[in-house]
Protein backbone atom coordinates (compact mmCIF):
# COMPACT_ATOMS: atom_id res chain seq x y z
CA UNK A 1 0.00 0.00 0.00
CA UNK A 2 2.79 2.50 0.80
CA UNK A 3 4.52 1.64 -2.32
CA UNK A 4 1.93 2.57 -4.69
CA UNK A 5 1.21 5.66 -2.47
CA UNK A 6 4.60 7.03 -3.51
CA UNK A 7 4.09 6.14 -6.82
CA UNK A 8 0.70 7.47 -7.31
CA UNK A 9 2.52 10.66 -5.98
CA UNK A 10 5.52 10.43 -8.11
CA UNK A 11 3.71 10.89 -10.88
CA UNK A 12 1.20 13.07 -9.61
CA UNK A 13 4.13 15.55 -8.86
CA UNK A 14 5.75 14.49 -12.64
CA UNK A 15 2.43 15.62 -14.06
CA UNK A 16 2.17 19.28 -11.98
CA UNK A 17 6.21 19.73 -13.32
CA UNK A 18 5.24 18.96 -17.10
CA UNK A 19 2.01 21.20 -17.03
CA UNK A 20 4.10 23.65 -15.44
CA UNK A 21 7.01 23.75 -17.89
CA UNK A 22 4.42 23.82 -20.50
CA UNK A 23 2.43 26.72 -19.34
CA UNK A 24 5.88 28.59 -18.81
CA UNK A 25 7.16 28.10 -22.50
CA UNK A 26 3.83 28.77 -24.18
CA UNK A 27 3.51 32.52 -22.23
CA UNK A 28 6.99 33.05 -22.09
CA UNK A 29 8.12 36.17 -24.01
CA UNK A 30 11.43 38.19 -24.83
CA UNK A 31 11.77 41.47 -23.20
CA UNK A 32 14.90 43.52 -24.21
CA UNK A 33 14.55 45.63 -20.66
CA UNK A 34 15.09 42.82 -18.50
CA UNK A 35 18.77 42.34 -20.19
CA UNK A 36 19.27 46.27 -20.10
CA UNK A 37 21.72 47.16 -17.48
CA UNK A 38 19.59 49.61 -14.74
CA UNK A 39 21.22 53.03 -14.64
CA UNK A 40 20.75 53.03 -11.08
CA UNK A 41 21.65 50.98 -7.84
CA UNK A 42 20.52 50.70 -4.01
CA UNK A 43 22.07 48.21 -1.69
CA UNK A 44 23.66 47.65 1.39
CA UNK A 45 23.62 45.85 4.56
CA UNK A 46 22.00 46.32 7.85
CA UNK A 47 23.88 45.03 11.49
CA UNK A 48 23.34 43.98 14.54
CA UNK A 49 26.75 43.51 17.15
CA UNK A 50 26.09 42.58 20.34
CA UNK A 51 29.72 42.12 22.68
CA UNK A 52 30.63 41.31 25.91
CA UNK A 53 34.06 42.14 27.17
CA UNK A 54 36.18 40.12 30.13
CA UNK A 55 37.72 43.42 31.32
CA UNK A 56 41.39 43.29 32.79
CA UNK A 57 41.70 45.48 35.97
CA UNK A 58 45.41 45.67 36.13
CA UNK A 59 46.12 46.55 32.81
CA UNK A 60 47.20 50.20 32.21
CA UNK A 61 44.54 51.02 29.14
CA UNK A 62 42.04 49.73 31.73
CA UNK A 63 43.60 52.48 34.33
CA UNK A 64 43.63 55.42 31.57
CA UNK A 65 40.33 54.19 30.15
CA UNK A 66 38.25 53.70 33.92
CA UNK A 67 40.46 55.29 36.34
CA UNK A 68 37.48 57.69 37.74
CA UNK A 69 34.63 55.03 37.22
CA UNK A 70 34.53 51.28 38.64
CA UNK A 71 33.83 48.52 36.52
CA UNK A 72 33.12 45.08 37.31
CA UNK A 73 34.52 42.06 35.46
CA UNK A 74 32.90 42.43 32.16
CA UNK A 75 30.98 44.96 30.35
CA UNK A 76 28.49 44.26 27.43
CA UNK A 77 28.33 46.85 23.90
CA UNK A 78 25.39 46.77 21.64
CA UNK A 79 26.60 47.82 18.71
CA UNK A 80 24.16 48.35 15.01
CA UNK A 81 25.31 49.63 11.69
CA UNK A 82 23.33 50.55 8.56
CA UNK A 83 25.38 50.70 5.55
CA UNK A 84 23.66 52.39 2.85
CA UNK A 85 25.10 52.44 -1.35
CA UNK A 86 23.54 53.96 -4.24
CA UNK A 87 24.70 54.88 -8.03
CA UNK A 88 23.59 56.65 -10.58
CA UNK A 89 24.40 56.31 -14.25
CA UNK A 90 23.58 58.85 -17.06
CA UNK A 91 25.65 58.50 -19.99
CA UNK A 92 29.33 59.61 -19.21
CA UNK A 93 28.55 60.32 -15.70
CA UNK A 94 27.96 57.71 -12.70
CA UNK A 95 27.32 59.39 -8.92
CA UNK A 96 28.05 57.35 -6.20
CA UNK A 97 26.89 57.30 -2.50
CA UNK A 98 28.26 55.31 0.18
CA UNK A 99 26.96 56.20 3.84
CA UNK A 100 27.68 54.65 6.67
CA UNK A 101 25.42 55.15 10.45
CA UNK A 102 27.02 53.55 13.66
CA UNK A 103 24.90 53.23 16.55
CA UNK A 104 26.72 52.47 19.82
CA UNK A 105 25.00 51.11 23.45
CA UNK A 106 27.83 51.12 26.17
CA UNK A 107 28.59 52.19 29.57
CA UNK A 108 29.39 55.66 28.53
CA UNK A 109 25.34 55.81 27.08
CA UNK A 110 24.17 55.71 23.83
CA UNK A 111 25.90 57.12 20.90
CA UNK A 112 25.12 57.46 16.98
CA UNK A 113 27.20 58.71 14.14
CA UNK A 114 26.55 58.80 10.23
CA UNK A 115 29.13 59.10 8.39
CA UNK A 116 29.79 59.56 4.25
CA UNK A 117 32.51 57.10 3.73
CA UNK A 118 32.15 57.38 0.08
CA UNK A 119 30.98 60.38 -2.74
CA UNK A 120 32.11 61.19 -5.69
CA UNK A 121 31.05 61.88 -9.67
CA UNK A 122 32.59 59.87 -11.92
CA UNK A 123 33.01 60.79 -15.79
CA UNK A 124 34.15 58.32 -18.35
CA UNK A 125 34.60 60.02 -21.55
CA UNK A 126 36.57 56.65 -23.02
CA UNK A 127 36.99 53.31 -22.47
CA UNK A 128 40.22 54.04 -21.57
CA UNK A 129 39.74 57.09 -19.36
CA UNK A 130 37.74 57.63 -16.01
CA UNK A 131 37.86 60.99 -13.84
CA UNK A 132 36.57 61.06 -10.13
CA UNK A 133 35.67 63.88 -8.07
CA UNK A 134 34.46 63.45 -4.56
CA UNK A 135 35.22 61.74 -1.56
CA UNK A 136 36.74 58.45 -2.17
CA UNK A 137 38.70 55.35 -0.91
CA UNK A 138 41.44 54.63 -3.33
CA UNK A 139 42.46 50.72 -2.04
CA UNK A 140 46.37 51.12 -2.58
CA UNK A 141 48.08 48.07 -1.75
CA UNK A 142 48.22 44.26 -2.30
CA UNK A 143 47.95 43.16 1.78
CA UNK A 144 45.59 42.02 3.25
CA UNK A 145 46.02 42.80 6.67
CA UNK A 146 47.95 45.29 6.72
CA UNK A 147 48.87 47.83 3.22
CA UNK A 148 52.04 50.20 4.41
CA UNK A 149 51.96 51.75 1.00
CA UNK A 150 47.93 53.07 1.08
CA UNK A 151 49.66 56.66 1.84
CA UNK A 152 45.47 58.30 0.84
CA UNK A 153 43.84 55.80 2.82
CA UNK A 154 42.76 55.16 6.35
CA UNK A 155 44.63 52.79 8.18
CA UNK A 156 42.61 48.31 8.60
CA UNK A 157 41.54 46.96 11.73
CA UNK A 158 43.94 44.12 10.72
CA UNK A 159 41.27 41.86 13.32
CA UNK A 160 38.54 42.82 10.79
CA UNK A 161 40.63 44.25 7.61
CA UNK A 162 37.36 43.73 4.76
CA UNK A 163 35.30 46.60 6.70
CA UNK A 164 34.68 49.19 4.89
CA UNK A 165 36.64 52.52 5.31
CA UNK A 166 36.28 56.36 5.72
CA UNK A 167 37.42 58.05 2.46
CA UNK A 168 38.95 61.34 1.62
CA UNK A 169 38.05 64.33 -0.73
CA UNK A 170 40.10 64.11 -3.70
CA UNK A 171 39.99 64.88 -7.93
CA UNK A 172 41.69 61.67 -9.56
CA UNK A 173 41.69 60.12 -12.85
CA UNK A 174 42.90 56.84 -14.20
CA UNK A 175 44.30 56.24 -17.73
CA UNK A 176 44.39 52.70 -18.91
CA UNK A 177 46.37 50.73 -22.24
CA UNK A 178 46.63 47.32 -23.53
CA UNK A 179 49.37 46.10 -24.84
CA UNK A 180 50.37 42.85 -26.77
CA UNK A 181 53.86 40.98 -25.38
CA UNK A 182 55.19 40.69 -21.58
CA UNK A 183 53.87 44.50 -20.62
CA UNK A 184 50.13 43.73 -21.24
CA UNK A 185 49.11 46.59 -19.11
CA UNK A 186 49.53 49.69 -18.07
CA UNK A 187 47.77 52.59 -16.02
CA UNK A 188 48.41 56.00 -14.74
CA UNK A 189 46.44 57.36 -11.46
CA UNK A 190 47.07 60.86 -10.11
CA UNK A 191 45.33 62.03 -7.23
CA UNK A 192 45.10 65.56 -5.85
CA UNK A 193 44.36 66.07 -2.02
CA UNK A 194 43.25 69.73 -0.93
CA UNK A 195 44.06 69.75 2.97
CA UNK A 196 41.78 72.56 4.35
CA UNK A 197 39.74 74.08 7.34
CA UNK A 198 36.63 71.26 7.18
CA UNK A 199 38.32 69.96 4.21
CA UNK A 200 40.46 66.68 4.66
CA UNK A 201 41.83 68.43 7.66
CA UNK A 202 42.02 65.12 9.63
CA UNK A 203 44.90 63.87 7.01
CA UNK A 204 48.04 66.43 8.28
CA UNK A 205 48.54 70.07 7.99
CA UNK A 206 46.21 72.34 6.67
CA UNK A 207 46.22 75.21 4.04
CA UNK A 208 48.06 72.31 1.25
CA UNK A 209 47.59 70.60 -1.79
CA UNK A 210 48.76 67.85 -2.45
CA UNK A 211 49.80 65.24 -4.68
CA UNK A 212 49.93 61.11 -5.02
CA UNK A 213 50.03 59.31 -7.74
CA UNK A 214 50.18 55.51 -9.42
CA UNK A 215 51.58 53.59 -11.96
CA UNK A 216 50.70 49.89 -12.50
CA UNK A 217 51.87 47.74 -14.82
CA UNK A 218 50.81 43.93 -15.74
CA UNK A 219 54.44 42.99 -16.68
CA UNK A 220 54.70 38.88 -16.98
CA UNK A 221 51.52 38.27 -15.03
CA UNK A 222 52.53 39.68 -12.58
CA UNK A 223 50.74 43.44 -11.27
CA UNK A 224 52.86 45.85 -9.70
CA UNK A 225 52.48 49.37 -8.56
CA UNK A 226 54.52 52.60 -7.71
CA UNK A 227 53.07 54.99 -5.78
CA UNK A 228 54.06 58.72 -4.94
CA UNK A 229 52.74 60.74 -2.27
CA UNK A 230 53.81 65.01 -1.60
CA UNK A 231 52.57 68.18 -0.96
CA UNK A 232 52.97 69.45 2.60
CA UNK A 233 50.47 68.00 4.69
CA UNK A 234 52.34 64.16 4.89
CA UNK A 235 55.84 64.30 4.52
CA UNK A 236 57.37 62.94 0.95
CA UNK A 237 56.82 59.02 0.76
CA UNK A 238 57.47 56.63 -2.14
CA UNK A 239 55.82 53.00 -2.44
CA UNK A 240 55.92 49.90 -4.36
CA UNK A 241 53.85 46.46 -4.89
CA UNK A 242 53.33 43.30 -6.38
CA UNK A 243 50.94 40.53 -6.34
CA UNK A 244 51.72 36.81 -8.69
CA UNK A 245 50.11 33.63 -8.42
CA UNK A 246 52.65 31.35 -8.65
CA UNK A 247 50.40 28.54 -9.01
CA UNK A 248 46.21 28.67 -9.60
CA UNK A 249 46.22 27.75 -5.67
CA UNK A 250 49.21 30.26 -4.54
CA UNK A 251 49.47 33.67 -4.73
CA UNK A 252 52.55 35.85 -3.00
CA UNK A 253 52.62 39.76 -2.99
CA UNK A 254 54.32 42.04 -1.09
CA UNK A 255 54.60 46.64 -0.24
CA UNK A 256 57.67 48.72 0.69
CA UNK A 257 57.01 52.27 1.40
CA UNK A 258 60.11 54.90 2.45
CA UNK A 259 58.68 58.05 3.99
CA UNK A 260 61.20 60.83 4.13
CA UNK A 261 61.60 62.71 7.17
CA UNK A 262 59.09 60.70 9.30
CA UNK A 263 58.21 62.78 13.00
CA UNK A 264 57.71 60.54 16.16
CA UNK A 265 56.64 61.81 19.17
CA UNK A 266 57.08 59.70 22.41
CA UNK A 267 56.85 59.81 26.10
CA UNK A 268 59.57 57.94 28.51
CA UNK A 269 58.73 56.74 32.14
CA UNK A 270 58.39 59.79 33.82
CA UNK A 271 56.32 62.28 31.17
CA UNK A 272 59.04 63.70 29.44
CA UNK A 273 57.91 63.53 25.99
CA UNK A 274 60.28 64.01 23.25
CA UNK A 275 60.70 63.84 19.26
CA UNK A 276 62.15 62.40 16.70
CA UNK A 277 62.93 62.57 13.33
CA UNK A 278 64.41 59.62 10.44
CA UNK A 279 64.07 58.29 7.05
CA UNK A 280 61.54 55.33 7.75
CA UNK A 281 61.18 52.20 5.80
CA UNK A 282 58.27 49.83 6.27
CA UNK A 283 57.28 46.66 4.40
CA UNK A 284 55.02 43.95 4.06
CA UNK A 285 55.72 39.92 2.75
CA UNK A 286 52.55 37.74 2.21
CA UNK A 287 50.97 35.20 0.86
CA UNK A 288 47.66 33.14 0.27
CA UNK A 289 47.23 29.10 -0.31
CA UNK A 290 44.20 27.39 -1.09
CA UNK A 291 44.19 23.42 -0.68
CA UNK A 292 41.94 21.24 -2.91
CA UNK A 293 40.29 20.63 0.47
CA UNK A 294 39.03 24.50 0.55
CA UNK A 295 41.27 25.60 3.05
CA UNK A 296 42.77 29.09 2.45
CA UNK A 297 45.53 30.51 4.46
CA UNK A 298 46.83 33.75 4.76
CA UNK A 299 50.20 34.76 5.84
CA UNK A 300 51.94 38.29 6.06
CA UNK A 301 55.05 39.38 8.05
CA UNK A 302 54.85 43.69 8.64
CA UNK A 303 57.45 45.55 9.38
CA UNK A 304 56.13 49.08 10.22
CA UNK A 305 59.13 51.47 10.96
CA UNK A 306 56.97 54.33 12.09
CA UNK A 307 56.19 52.10 14.90
CA UNK A 308 57.07 52.42 18.89
CA UNK A 309 59.95 49.90 19.94
CA UNK A 310 59.61 47.60 22.93
CA UNK A 311 61.14 50.12 24.97
CA UNK A 312 59.42 53.02 23.91
CA UNK A 313 56.15 50.99 24.81
CA UNK A 314 57.15 50.19 28.35
CA UNK A 315 58.01 53.50 28.63
CA UNK A 316 54.40 54.85 28.25
CA UNK A 317 52.70 52.07 29.91
CA UNK A 318 55.08 52.86 32.91
CA UNK A 319 54.10 56.33 32.86
CA UNK A 320 50.00 55.26 32.63
CA UNK A 321 50.62 53.19 36.11
CA UNK A 322 52.55 56.27 37.58
CA UNK A 323 50.14 58.46 36.65
CA UNK A 324 46.85 56.23 37.70
CA UNK A 325 49.17 55.93 41.50
CA UNK A 326 49.42 59.73 41.30
CA UNK A 327 45.70 59.86 40.82
CA UNK A 328 44.48 57.95 43.92
CA UNK A 329 46.99 59.09 45.59
CA UNK A 330 46.23 63.04 45.35
CA UNK A 331 43.23 63.26 43.17
CA UNK A 332 44.47 64.70 40.34
CA UNK A 333 44.15 63.72 36.71
CA UNK A 334 46.30 66.15 34.98
CA UNK A 335 49.12 62.95 34.68
CA UNK A 336 45.86 61.11 33.43
CA UNK A 337 45.24 63.31 30.95
CA UNK A 338 48.67 64.39 29.64
CA UNK A 339 48.64 60.28 28.96
CA UNK A 340 45.43 60.44 27.11
CA UNK A 341 46.69 63.32 25.46
CA UNK A 342 49.75 61.08 23.52
CA UNK A 343 47.85 58.45 23.38
CA UNK A 344 45.80 60.09 20.88
CA UNK A 345 49.20 61.35 19.00
CA UNK A 346 50.56 58.15 18.26
CA UNK A 347 50.02 55.66 21.12
CA UNK A 348 46.16 54.56 20.70
CA UNK A 349 46.93 53.83 16.81
CA UNK A 350 46.12 50.35 15.61
CA UNK A 351 49.60 48.08 15.88
CA UNK A 352 51.81 50.36 17.34
CA UNK A 353 54.71 48.63 17.65
CA UNK A 354 57.18 47.51 14.62
CA UNK A 355 56.73 43.60 13.78
CA UNK A 356 53.79 41.45 13.14
CA UNK A 357 52.70 38.03 12.21
CA UNK A 358 49.20 37.68 10.84
CA UNK A 359 48.06 34.12 9.92
CA UNK A 360 44.60 33.33 8.86
CA UNK A 361 43.22 29.40 8.24
CA UNK A 362 39.52 29.34 7.26
CA UNK A 363 37.64 26.51 5.79
CA UNK A 364 34.90 25.84 3.52
CA UNK A 365 32.14 23.33 4.55
CA UNK A 366 33.89 21.39 6.43
CA UNK A 367 32.67 17.61 6.87
CA UNK A 368 29.61 18.74 4.04
CA UNK A 369 28.14 21.50 6.18
CA UNK A 370 26.63 23.49 3.63
CA UNK A 371 27.05 27.40 3.54
CA UNK A 372 29.10 27.00 7.18
CA UNK A 373 33.18 28.39 7.33
CA UNK A 374 35.23 28.18 10.53
CA UNK A 375 38.29 30.11 11.06
CA UNK A 376 41.29 31.21 13.29
CA UNK A 377 43.72 34.43 12.38
CA UNK A 378 46.24 34.95 14.43
CA UNK A 379 48.10 38.27 15.30
CA UNK A 380 51.60 38.13 16.87
CA UNK A 381 53.43 41.05 17.86
CA UNK A 382 57.53 40.06 17.39
CA UNK A 383 59.19 42.55 19.58
CA UNK A 384 56.97 42.06 23.08
CA UNK A 385 55.78 37.91 22.34
CA UNK A 386 52.39 39.27 23.28
CA UNK A 387 49.33 37.81 20.58
CA UNK A 388 45.51 38.20 19.94
CA UNK A 389 44.00 35.06 19.22
CA UNK A 390 40.56 35.09 17.18
CA UNK A 391 38.27 31.81 16.26
CA UNK A 392 34.96 32.32 14.37
CA UNK A 393 31.87 30.82 12.78
CA UNK A 394 30.58 31.83 9.75
CA UNK A 395 27.18 30.68 8.18
CA UNK A 396 25.08 32.04 5.52
CA UNK A 397 22.94 29.45 4.44
CA UNK A 398 19.96 31.73 4.61
CA UNK A 399 19.66 34.10 1.76
CA UNK A 400 21.03 37.52 2.62
CA UNK A 401 22.12 36.84 5.37
CA UNK A 402 25.25 36.52 7.26
CA UNK A 403 25.80 35.64 10.74
CA UNK A 404 29.07 35.26 12.67
CA UNK A 405 29.67 34.14 15.76
CA UNK A 406 33.41 35.41 16.87
CA UNK A 407 35.95 35.22 20.36
CA UNK A 408 39.01 36.86 20.55
CA UNK A 409 41.69 36.19 23.23
CA UNK A 410 44.63 38.51 24.54
CA UNK A 411 47.72 37.34 25.81
CA UNK A 412 50.96 39.11 26.80
CA UNK A 413 52.97 39.84 29.77
CA UNK A 414 52.85 42.78 31.79
CA UNK A 415 54.47 46.34 29.49
CA UNK A 416 53.35 44.52 26.35
CA UNK A 417 50.71 45.57 24.07
CA UNK A 418 48.48 42.64 23.62
CA UNK A 419 49.05 42.39 27.56
CA UNK A 420 48.44 45.90 28.82
CA UNK A 421 45.07 46.27 26.50
CA UNK A 422 41.64 46.86 28.96
CA UNK A 423 39.97 43.74 28.26
CA UNK A 424 41.35 40.17 28.05
CA UNK A 425 39.18 38.79 25.94
CA UNK A 426 35.71 39.46 23.79
CA UNK A 427 33.00 37.49 22.12
CA UNK A 428 30.63 38.94 20.04
CA UNK A 429 28.06 37.88 17.47
CA UNK A 430 27.18 39.59 14.58
CA UNK A 431 23.88 39.00 12.42
CA UNK A 432 24.18 41.40 8.88
CA UNK A 433 21.35 41.30 6.03
CA UNK A 434 21.84 42.40 3.10
CA UNK A 435 19.52 44.30 0.76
Amino acid sequence: MTEKLIITWFFVICLMLNAHFVEATEEYSFDVSETEKKSYHIGGYIEFRPAVFSLDKEASLYKLKFYNREEGGTFEEYNAKFQLESSLEKGIAKLFIKTNTDYKENYLGEDQKTTIYEGFLSLKPSSSLSIDIGKKTLRWGKGYAWNPVAFIDRPKDPEDPELGLEGFIVASADYIKSFEGPLKTISFTPVLIPVYEHVNDTFGDINKLNFAGKLYLLLYDTDIDFMILTGGSRTTRYGMDFSRNITPNLEIHGEFAFINNYKKMFINSTGGISETEYNAYSYLAGMRYLTEKDTTYIFEYYRNDTGFTSREMRDYFTFINSAYDAYLSTGSDLQIKKALKITEAGYGRINPMRDYLYLRISQKEPFDILYFTPSITWIYNINDKSSALSPELLYTGITDLELRLKATLLAGQRLSEYGEKQNDSRIEFRARYYF
